[in-house]
């Protein structure tokens, strides 16, 4: 399958169908070719919502899940945005497309250099993909507007909640690794957290440490 025009009209009619309706993530997800993500033997699956196994014993989630994270995000074009769990790279090159700057990290040296490659060969300037402790988030470029996980943490990861900026959000699914886990976003204000549960999900669990490659 290529992606053809009616290829894209598909995929976006399945993604309005499971309540992305956001016109700017839909728009976003349209530019990001999923099959540039999508390696080897599942290559052909690429454009059903479904997710797929990646390198590392991971996963690139189903399309709607990322676009039901991403418009939870409410990203503007000023924001910086840090993703925690790099994974395929197609979740960080879709937050590009509405961000000022995405900063991306994964416990795995070899999924954060085949991300950089498709960043490159796709001309995508805007994203910093690198390879650490992802619950320790990125303090250097702390605060952010926006925070992505694309892993399972049992609470919010303190670190992170502390580098979120007053009025940014955070999306992430919360519970154990071998249960349904809840979407969550939290708003941080002045006061403290909002917490506002979204839908049941179910990811692979944030990992502390480095992964071997």
């Amino acid at each position: 399958m290529t992606y053809d025009a009616a290829t894209k009209m598909q995929f976006l009619y399945a993604l309005r169908s499971k309540g992305v309706t956001d016109a700017r993530v839909l728009t976003a997800m349209e530019q990001v070719d999923r099959a540039d993500y999508v390696r080897g033997t599942f290559a052909d699956r690429a454009y059903e919502d479904m997710p797929l196994p990646i390198a590392c014993g991971q996963t690139i989630s189903q399309p709607s899940i990322v676009g039901i994270m991403t418009q939870a995000l409410q990203i503007t074009p000023r924001d910086k945005v840090l993703e925690i769990g790099t994974g395929s790279g197609y979740q960080a090159a879709i937050l590009s497309k509405l961000a000022r700057r995405v900063y991306t990290v994964d416990r795995y040296r070899r999924l954060v250099h085949a991300a950089r490659a498709i960043f490159e060969a796709d001309n995508i300037a805007n994203i910093t993909a690198f390879t650490a402790d992802g619950s320790y988030g990125f303090a250097e470029q702390a605060p952010f507007d926006r925070i992505l996980l694309t892993a399972a943490a049992e609470d919010p990861p303190g670190p992170l909640l502390a580098q979120l900026r007053i009025g940014g959000i955070m999306v992430l699914p919360v519970g154990q690794s071998d249960t349904v886990q809840s979407l969550i976003r939290v708003t941080r204000h002045e006061g403290g957290f909002d917490y506002d549960e979204l839908r049941p999900v179910r990811f692979v669990p944030l990992l502390e440490g480095l992964g071997q490659d």
